[in-house]
């Protein structure tokens, strides 16, 4: 399965490489800070898990590397060169490909569709062009196999499919489509367990074919189970930073839970 992957990744990426790179990056809305002073670092062959509750600034990291939002300090880099992206068409034009919570797939579609969703083929540049729907078909059917995903027909509606299914589905368009670093949002928040260990799967193996992937979760157990780098935000700042040897998952657990906090209020309850 990652030496199917491979065959779309770009060879030219070493292990280790930095692929982007974020110093002091902060953004404000208005009086809001939404983020303060972030440092992240996403290396080709590392996932890099960033964790937080709600409001702790993982959807406006996510926007900024996404092209979404820019930022307002600090300054963002990919390959080594400073950028400021004005869309997401330009992040994706530098390889880097989001997979959102809501996945952006229309459930009454096709999946061989939805697997070209705003990349169609057509038999010419000209647009309302005619389809290359075959060619589609039969595209979107190997890509889908070759990372063991087996639908029972390409036609059917991929509202269908499973929760873990349609994430994989969105991983593989991403991946054949040429992303280079990979953002997963919160990719199993409404899943089970099974489920959840399909994505987890698929995670890894885009990690060992040569991706960046950022993984971006509130789960600490699914983050310790492919990460290789942890950054826990809260309200906006980095409150950890570690590489997977300096930190086990017991000590993110608790630095997630609230550390300090968590300990004090089970004093005052024992009380």
């Amino acid at each position: 399965m990652t030496d199917t992957i491979s065959e779309h990744a770009d060879q030219s990426l070493h292990e280790g490489e930095a692929l982007v790179e974020m110093k002091e990056v902060g953004k404000s809305y208005g009086a809001i800070r939404a983020l303060r002073g972030v440092n992240l670092t996403v290396r080709a062959g590392e996932v890099t898990c960033v964790l937080g509750d709600n409001g702790a600034g993982k959807s406006t990291l996510i926007k900024i590397i996404s092209g979404l939002h820019p930022h307002n300090e600090g300054t963002l880099k990919v390959d080594g060169r400073e950028v400021h992206f004005s869309s997401p068409r330009e992040a994706l034009d530098h390889g880097i490909a989001t997979v959102y919570q809501d996945l952006a797939v229309v459930a009454l579609m096709e999946v061989w569709r939805n697997f070209f969703l705003g990349s169609e083929m057509t038999t010419s540049g000209i647009p309302l062009s005619a389809l290359k729907v075959k060619d589609m078909k039969r595209i979107a059917d190997e890509e889908l196999r070759k990372m063991g995903i087996v639908v029972k027909d390409i036609d059917q509606p991929i509202g269908e499919l499973s929760g873990g299914q349609r994430q994989c589905v969105a991983i593989a368009r991403a991946v054949y489509f040429g992303a280079r670093v990979l953002i997963l949002d919160e990719p199993t928040a409404a899943l089970g367990v099974k489920q959840s260990g399909v994505v987890l799967k698929y995670t890894a193996a885009a990690r060992d074919a040569g991706l960046g992937v950022v993984f971006i979760t509130h789960n600490p157990h699914h983050a310790y189970l492919v990460g290789d780098h942890f950054v826990i935000l809260k309200l906006g700042q980095a409150v950890l930073d570690r590489r997977r040897s300096e930190v086990d998952l017991d000590q993110l657990t608790r630095q997630m839970a609230g550390g300090d906090e968590l300990t004090e209020l089970s004093h005052e309850l024992q009380r």
